[in-house]
């Protein structure tokens, strides 16, 4: 048991529920809008933002009361208040009410992630392998979801009312999850009320090392580039390579591929992190696999190239992105651990946020080529900066 008394596994479970509940809703978004809603391209752009930008403001806002409040009653208001929105879902549908729900329900999907990853910052087992199974739990979902949402919506006719009614039936599985096993322990209750004053006052006045913040602030940084970077593989590549006369199926396969591959990258690399424990090389070495992919689409004219390209992207994705929220959990105080991991998480959101913008923008104003080049070389100078930083930085860190 951990300070909030949760298992890993109950995180787990709980993580994976949600993420399969998550891919029946954020796939279909866009075609939702255009085809059966009737609406531009843009405004499911403007509804996708709404709904990214809420998520960066529910990861802060629960990373800040997660060291201040009770986290398991937290828990349990944001997963029981995103299944009642999801179910509202199932018979409100239309425009404009689909994008206002939605924005929603980005609210408290950042707000649950957030609280996830905290209650993991306290599990008491070596943060790697924490957030790496929380991340192959994730996708796992990810990879589940999306191979029966194709073909249910297809079904469907076009129909998203049983998408959120299977969404609505999963969130009310984590919600029992949480509210069963989200437990405090007896030690726990003990410690909470002698500790609960001197906590609020330290998660105000406490002081991290300069080392760590600089650490931590440029993972932050780092992540709003590779994210916004990285979204245009999930919303702009899709209309380049119809452009070249590959269908939308062989599109969405590449998602599957990426979803399997990192549920084996994940556990690879979990084993190999009981005999090799270099978590700053895994951020090296995955942030410029991740800007690398970049480089082979500039020369990918068939289906094999990008393919090629999407496994250089996920060994990157699995290998980096996992390892920065366990790094930071390391350099942050016990008493500021949600507060870092909802910073952590809103920065990560607002990259995906304005990711399709930024691109959209980008290839009206020049070309596909040039917005890959100017992907490329952002990570690779993000990765220079992050590089620099933990160079002069890492000695003076102090670990938690």
């Amino acid at each position: 048991m951990n300070r909030q008394g949760v298992e890993l596994k109950w995180l787990l479970l709980g993580m994976f529920l949600g993420s399969i509940g998550n891919s029946f809703v954020w796939p279909l978004t866009t075609i939702y809008i255009h085809d059966q809603l009737h609406e531009s391209l843009t405004v499911s752009g403007i509804v996708l933002l709404f709904y990214s930008g809420a998520n960066v403001v529910g990861s802060y806002i629960s990373g800040m009361l997660f060291d201040r409040a009770n986290p398991r009653k937290l828990m349990i208001g944001g997963t029981l208040l995103a299944t009642i929105v999801m179910a509202i879902m199932i018979f409100f549908n239309g425009w404009p009410i689909y994008g206002i729900l939605l924005t929603v329900i980005g609210f408290f999907n950042g707000w649950i992630i957030t609280m996830v990853n905290s209650f993991a910052t306290r599990s008491g087992r070596d943060g790697r392998y924490v957030f790496n199974m929380l991340y192959f739990a994730n996708n796992l979902g990810m990879v589940i979801g999306t191979t029966i949402v194709g073909p249910l919506y297809q079904y469907a006719d076009g129909n998203v009312s049983p998408m959120f009614l299977i969404t609505t039936i999963l969130y009310t599985m984590f919600s029992l999850v949480v509210i069963f096993f989200f437990k405090d322990s007896q030690q726990t209750v003990a410690k909470t009320e002698d500790m609960e004053a001197e906590e609020e006052n330290k998660t105000v006045n406490i002081k991290m090392p300069q080392a760590n913040l600089w650490i931590n602030w440029i993972f932050f940084i780092a992540l709003v580039v590779i994210w916004t970077m990285y979204e245009q593989w999930a919303s702009n590549l899709s209309v380049f390579m119809t452009d070249q006369g590959i269908s939308m199926t062989k599109y969405s396969l590449l998602w599957t591929l990426n979803g399997i591959l990192i549920v084996v990258f994940q556990l690879g690399i979990t084993w190999l992190n009981r005999w090799v424990n270099r978590p700053y090389a895994q951020v090296f070495i995955g942030m410029f696999t991740i800007g690398f992919s970049f480089v082979l689409l500039l020369y990918a004219h068939s289906y094999s190239w990008f393919v090629a390209a999407m496994v250089v992207l996920t060994i990157g994705e699995a290998t980096a992105l996992p390892t920065m929220p366990a790094i930071v959990n390391s350099l942050s105080p016990v008493a500021v651990k949600g507060k870092y991991q909802g910073i952590l998480n809103a920065f990560s959101s607002l990259g995906k946020a304005i990711g399709p913008l930024f691109g959209g923008l980008m290839i009206e104003a020049t070309s596909y080529h040039i917005l890959f080049i100017i992907c490329a070389i952002s990570i690779f100078v993000m990765e220079i900066i992050v590089v620099f930083v933990i160079k002069i930085k890492q000695a003076k860190a102090v670990e938690y």
